[in-house]
């Protein structure tokens, strides 16, 4: 009977420490949310200021899937990722319209910048328009280096591309990198080719780039980010709160006042410009 009775406390002992692994594992889950980010973000560092700023305010444990805003929509699309952060404006109101996210709120800009070797093959250094700029360099037969990775970057480029009437598909001056941007400055670097690009990931990079800034300013250029909770009502598993207390971060006076400052220290400018609270159509006045 003893032995019995022995039995029966170790097994109690045993599913008491199984509940309690579970109910741990279980509050694991609850705390950590999955951030499918641009690599423009990334590569630029801001987001490592803030997403350690989040955590430790919040308790949150953020898992950051870095890749094109295509890619991180599509990740929302299979409920693969709890918030978004991208900066693809029509995709993000199709994403909208399709009911797979529940709010989406206007955190940043900066722009977009056309850079290319010293040389500048096709002569386009200074230009106002980025169509026409784009013109030229197709004129010119010059290398062009695209992400090709239906990121939010290359989503403007493509809206470039169309503007200027430009056939660029298949051409030997036009490749195609499937990378991120940093990644894709440092092949255009090699390669002396031209590159569109956001300001933030050029200027934290640039030391390292043998590349001019030759066409800024362009409004068409202007390079908006959103943040995006994915709908729990299409995935449950969708760790929604974690996904809000993200997003009501991201457009918080404190977070706005840090991205307003980052960069300033180093480059003598702001690598974003924080718009939370603002209206689309009021950027860059």
């Amino acid at each position: 009977m003893r032995t019995i009775s022995c039995k029966l406390r170790i097994g109690s002992v045993i599913a008491a420490i199984m509940v309690l692994l579970g109910a741990s594992a279980l509050q694991a889950q609850e705390k950590t949310i999955i951030l499918a980010t641009t690599t423009s973000t990334q590569d630029s560092g801001l987001l490592d200021v803030l997403v350690p700023a989040f955590e430790k305010k919040t308790g949150y444990f953020v898992k950051t899937i870095s890749v094109g805003s295509g890619q991180a929509m599509a990740m929302g699309q299979k409920g693969e990722a709890d918030v978004l952060l991208v900066h693809s404006p029509a995709a993000e109101k199709q994403f909208m319209a399709d009911g797979l996210g529940v709010e989406r709120r206007l955190v940043m800009h900066n722009d977009f910048i056309i850079l290319g070797p010293t040389e500048d093959p096709a002569k386009i250094k200074g230009m106002k328009s980025a169509p026409e700029a784009f013109k030229k360099i197709a004129a010119a037969g010059s290398l062009f280096l695209s992400r090709g990775d239906n990121s939010g970057t290359h989503a403007k480029e493509k809206a470039v591309w169309k503007d200027a009437g430009v056939a660029y598909e298949g051409e030997k001056w036009y490749q195609q990198t499937g990378l991120g941007m940093g990644q894709t400055l440092n092949v255009a670097n090699e390669k002396k080719g031209y590159v569109l690009a956001d300001r933030g990931t050029y200027l934290a990079l640039a030391k390292n780039l043998k590349l001019d800034l030759l066409v800024e300013g362009d409004a068409v250029l202007l390079n908006i980010y959103h943040v995006i909770e994915v709908n729990p009502s299409k995935w449950p598993k969708v760790n929604f709160r974690g996904a809000k207390a993200f997003a009501d971060f991201m457009v918080s006076k404190e977070t706005q006042d840090t991205i307003k400052a980052f960069g300033v220290d180093k480059f003598g400018s702001p690598l974003f410009f924080p718009d939370a609270g603002k209206k689309v159509e009021d950027l860059g006045k």
